[in-house]
């Protein structure tokens, strides 16, 4: 039974076609000084079993392991097919070239052998008229007398049919009898086959038969090869003059005619398909691939149906078909998918490649695969017409940014789905400005452009492309800040090519924008691309999509940018004046306790108090603008803090206090614990301090109090305790934010506020 089951198997399989043959090692080729060809015999065997043997193989397998073998065996088989399909491919040319050297040679041998056979007849005859000669003084009554009687009847009826032969062939070929033809020519070779065998023909007249065959033969051969070209000639008479050249023993020439044939039938065809300037790509695409591959498909099969399994007929057929696919691609390369890509029109290069693939993908049922000739060919032209579009959406974007107030006021759904959306859900969606809400519905149309496009192995390039414009429009949102760089250098200042965002609502806008499109817009419009993508690979490796969440890494990571530059730029207009001017350094510490002490109201520092101003006013907006993404606001104010405090971490506002001529005093010690206190707290109440700040603001404090020390003087007796100190500050928040303060006998000592503050008393 599993005899017949693998015979039946292998008869299925047409030899030549793509196949995936069957791999001849694997990882455990030997074991145990076992050789290969010992382990394979039981595969051999007409009795082997594959269930059975696959049975006692998976027995202790549990059902994980033969899941992952079977993913691994699916995996392996994808692998090895598209291995034999590359080196096919490579080799077909070789293969063939080969095919007809070895048929030359077997037609040089035929020639050989018929010379040998003719000297050998020779011989004979020579023999045999020697023998004739002693025969004539034989007895007229003897037994040889009566033979010969016999055998000179026999052979006047061989020598009349052979000097009949020709001309019955002659009327034969007249009247394109072609079977009757073939089959006299057939019985030319018997008769004279047995003829020299029985000796009832000389030589010469054997020669002379011969000679008639081979010319007949090569006469209906020209005759069959002549109809053949014709381009009247198809269907069944193409295939019976092909059938009856094999015959002849002329394969060769009678498939490359019948291939020729259906070449020719293809240009006539062609010749009706005239594109102009007003015809649509795809209309001109799809009656070019239904000429091209009906065309190649009949000659598959007139082929099969001739000349059957003949690997060498299949390779050529395949060279044939390749050839014919490459022409069909630079055809369509050259009108239709020329201008799309030229013109950015990528909707229309991919249906004009989903068209031909379509067209291609029928003849794979019948193993003939072209796709990949034609991804191969298609491939750069498409490229070309994705660059150019993401292009367009990036110059667009330059364009819209130019004019943009930076306002938000457009829902990302309103442009497709304004009938759904209430007047009240749209106060509760995010929005963005009018170049981000363009930007967004540019990259929408682009998605549902794109998605022919994973069949080009395209997937990889898209993504990166896309997050390419993204990157340029985050510059352009950077290029919008206010740069205090430029102020301070003018003469390194450009010209600004989008409309400056000049208050903080519109800065915070471009970061609305920015966090909107790379968390949630973005990754989910890319998502039925990624889920294509995902059916796809399920039917074979076809695409390089990065992964998502690498993707939207990289989306994030370009936001990241703009929200360092905006915390940049604010921190830069908080330390430094317009003249360049520090509003932070050692010496306003330091100059506190110049001259006589004086009673002095203690408040923490005027640039402590801005930055804490700034936040605050700035929280308020983001608390509108941050919809759904009140995450991304906390961390864009503790990263607001963040320059500030690393300011006063440099090593340069350090060497001033610990190695300057001048120490820090008590007035020094107190103000700028004070500040640091200052933000401890309302970075605690707002949520806008992170644990890195905190624990820096902490290493500020003891660095202060170390520096205090070294000139001798004890820093407990001059810091106020805890109370006074948290006093101080939530009265300057409470007249910043325009709020009451809690009483001392309301606040919780267990806040987060208190503990860090009594944390950072217990320190010092």
């Amino acid at each position: 039974m599993a005899s017949d089951r693998r015979h039946s198997v292998r008869s299925s399989t047409p030899s030549g076609m793509l196949q995936a043959q069957p791999s001849n090692g694997g990882p455990a080729a030997q074991e145990s000084g076992v050789q290969l060809a010992d382990k394979l015999k039981i595969f051999k065997t007409d009795n082997f079993d594959p269930d059975s043997y696959v049975q006692s193989k998976c027995q202790t397998m549990m059902e994980k392991e033969i899941r992952n073998m079977s993913s691994y065996l699916q995996d392996l088989k994808k692998a090895s097919a598209e291995e034999m399909r590359k080196s096919v491919y490579a080799n077909y040319s070789a293969f063939i070239r080969t095919s007809r050297e070895i048929s030359d040679l077997e037609g040089e041998l035929l020639s050989i052998r018929n010379l040998l056979s003719n000297q050998a007849a020779l011989v004979h005859g020579l023999s045999d008229g020697a023998q004739i000669d002693s025969d004539t003084h034989a007895p007229h009554d003897s037994p040889l007398t009566h033979a010969s009687y016999f055998d000179d009847r026999d052979h006047s009826d061989i020598q009349k049919w052979a000097a009949e032969f020709p001309d019955m062939l002659d009327v034969l070929l007249a009247e394109r009898r072609v079977d009757e033809a073939l089959d006299a020519l057939d019985e030319a070779d018997r008769v004279a086959a047995q003829a020299k065998l029985d000796q009832t023909l000389t030589p010469p007249e054997i020669k002379v038969l011969r000679d008639s065959i081979s010319e007949h033969r090569q006469r209906l051969a020209d005759q069959l090869a002549e109809a053949a070209c014709q381009s009247s000639t198809r269907g069944v008479e193409l295939r019976a003059a092909a059938s009856a050249l094999k015959r002849l023993g002329d394969g060769p020439r009678a498939h490359s005619l019948l291939l020729n044939a259906h070449n020719q039938r293809l240009q006539f065809n062609l010749q009706n398909i005239h594109p102009t300037s007003t015809s649509y790509g795809g209309a001109y695409t799809t009656a070019l691939s239904q000429q091209v591959f009906s065309v190649i498909s009949q000659a598959l099969s007139d082929s099969l149906e001739v000349f059957g399994n003949e690997s060498w007929c299949t390779s050529e057929l395949v060279v044939w078909a390749t050839c014919q696919t490459e022409a069909f691609a630079q055809l369509v390369k050259r009108h239709a998918l020329a201008s799309c890509a030229a013109a950015g029109g990528l909707r229309a290069a991919a249906e004009c490649v989903q068209i031909a693939l379509g067209h291609c993908a029928l003849l794979e049922a019948r193993g003939l695969s072209l796709s990949s000739v034609l991804l191969k060919l298609f491939r750069p032209t498409v490229e070309q017409a994705l660059d150019v579009n993401l292009k367009r959406i990036e110059e667009s974007s330059a364009a819209l940014a130019a004019a943009d107030d930076w306002v938000l006021a457009y829902p990302p759904g309103a442009s497709r789905a304004s009938a759904r959306i209430s007047a009240a859900s749209l106060g509760l969606q995010p929005k963005l400005s009018s170049s981000a809400h363009r930007f967004y519905s540019m990259v929408q149309d682009f998605f549902e452009d794109v998605g022919p496009l994973l069949s080009l192995q395209l997937g990889g390039a898209t993504m990166d492309g896309l997050q390419k414009v993204f990157n340029s429009y985050i510059d352009l949102l950077i290029s919008a800040l206010p740069n205090m760089d430029d102020e301070l250098n003018p003469e390194g200042s450009g010209n600004k090519i989008v409309r400056p965002a000049e208050t903080e609502a519109q800065q915070l806008a471009l970061l609305a924008n920015a966090s909107l499109l790379a968390e949630d817009l973005l990754p989910r419009a890319a998502a039925k691309l990624y889920q294509a993508a995902a059916s796809a690979d399920k039917r074979g490796p076809t695409n390089r999509m990065p992964e998502q969440r690498d993707w939207k890494k990289k989306l994030q990571r370009s936001v990241d940018r703009l929200r360092d530059s905006f915390c940049r730029q604010h921190a830069l207009e908080l330390i430094f004046t317009e003249d360049g001017e520090s509003n932070l350094s050692a010496e306003m510490y330091i100059s506190l306790d110049n001259g006589t002490l004086k009673e002095r109201e203690w408040a923490p520092s005027l640039i402590f108090q801005d930055l804490y101003a700034k936040l605050n006013r700035m929280a308020s907006i983001a608390q509108d603008m941050f919809v759904g993404r009140e995450r991304f606001a906390t961390l864009l104010m503790m990263k607001l803090i963040e320059p500030v405090i690393l300011f006063i971490s440099d090593q340069s506002f350090w060497e001033e206090i610990e190695e300057g001529p001048r120490p820090l005093g008590p007035c020094g010690l107190q103000q700028f614990y004070l500040d640091m206190q200052f933000v401890i707290v309302f970075g605690q109440q707002g949520r806008f301090l992170s644990r890195h700040v905190h624990q820096v603001i902490l290493d500020n404090i003891e660095r202060a109090v170390n520096a205090f020390a070294a000139t001798g003087l004890d820093p407990e007796q001059h810091l106020d305790g805890d109370d006074v100190i948290l006093e101080i500050c939530q009265e300057t928040i409470s007249k910043i934010s325009g709020k009451g303060r809690f009483a001392n006998g309301d606040r919780d000592l267990n806040s987060p506020t208190a503990s860090v503050s009594a944390h950072s008393m217990s320190s010092v």
